[in-house]
């Protein structure tokens, strides 16, 4: 196929950021395809064929629209638009959706930055109970908050409903030292963490305040009905069947859940059936409701995080396969 040249203009300042500290950003997309992508002055200059030149326009799009709205662009940023080119590899050119951007916040806005992320997004739309399930890093959590935090700006919900088990600790609540404030906030301190990137501390202390925003244990669930509510569970792997079922039972008029969790990671006693294991075998068949599975290619953390994830599986797998026991050798005579 022919060599093209394609030369595409931005500002200066915007140019700089791309590139990354010692071309560190510049070089990731270039290990990426095979073209040349030379930077001067204001101008970048794409060499290559046809197919490659559109892609790299496709991904400098996103990383520009992600420098205008941030004004940075981190390595893991440059490296999660990769990954979507990894996942589109049957295509020929790949695009993003325009219409992925679930929250504006401040100067920024959040956004599915993979595929799976934007089937998360889409399904929460179009479904009132919704299981994220996958590994750590993979935006589950923060994603729910966001799109909880939207819905609550849209007008969509009078109320955001966050909760998660209480389990790590392999205590009750009530053995716990404090009030129920101090024994509960190491449990939701990550839900809190999403809450404050997303709304301002003074506004965030007055929805907590008038209970516009409610932070509860699981356990503190039992007997409510929530009407008008998004409501999200966290880390439900360390939910029991029957805390799970309670849960769900839990929605509302006007409501929509959605429940996350790692079913690598479940902190339960080696008795007790994880109710995020169980559920999926339950309700995989009934309309309004959706699951989405992440794996680590949806890691948008530190890049070190997917390696450590693919680790892991290559440790499990190696474990398991050592722990069969082998067909014993007949060696009697015969």
């Amino acid at each position: 196929m022919d060599v093209i040249e394609k030369k595409i203009k931005v500002p200066d300042h915007e140019l700089k950021i791309l590139l990354g500290p010692s071309d560190t950003n510049l070089q990731l997309i270039e290990n990426k395809f095979d073209a040349e992508i030379i930077c001067r002055g204001d101008t970048i200059l794409l060499r290559g064929q046809e197919v490659e030149l559109k892609n790299i326009e496709t991904v400098l799009e996103e990383l520009f629209y992600m420098i205008r709205k941030n004004q940075t662009l981190t390595e893991q940023d440059v490296t999660a638009v990769l990954n979507f080119i990894d996942q589109n590899k049957k295509e020929k050119t790949v695009s993003f959706e325009p219409d992925n951007v679930i929250l504006s916040v401040r100067n920024s806005v959040i956004r599915a930055r993979t595929p799976t992320q934007f089937e998360f997004y889409k399904k929460v739309k179009q479904s009132d109970v919704t299981f994220a399930i996958g590994p750590a890093g993979t935006g589950k959590t923060y994603l729910a908050v966001a799109m909880a935090v939207a819905a609550l700006k849209d007008n969509a919900v009078t109320k955001i409903i966050l909760s998660r088990p209480a389990v790590e600790a392999g205590e009750s609540l009530g053995f716990l030292p404090g009030d129920l404030n101090e024994k509960v906030d190491p449990y939701l301190r990550p839900l809190l963490d999403a809450l404050n990137e997303m709304v301002t501390p003074e506004k965030l202390r007055v929805m907590i305040e008038k209970r516009v925003i409610e932070i509860v244990p699981l356990a503190y669930m039992r007997g409510r009905t929530l009407n008008n509510a998004f409501v999200i569970l966290d880390e439900a792997q360390n939910s029991i069947a029957m805390q799970m079922k309670m849960f769900l039972t839990r929605l509302g008029r006007g409501s929509k859940m959605i429940i996350t969790g790692d079913t690598t990671q479940i902190d339960l006693p080696s008795r007790a059936t994880s109710g995020l294991v169980q559920i999926q075998k339950i309700l995989k068949n009934i309309d309004g409701i959706s699951f989405v599975y992440f794996d680590k290619a949806d890691v948008v953390r530190h890049p070190l995080v997917a390696k450590i994830i693919d680790a892991y599986e290559i440790f499990t797998a190696k474990t398991e396969e050592q722990s069969i026991p082998s067909k014993p050798t007949n060696t009697s005579s015969q």
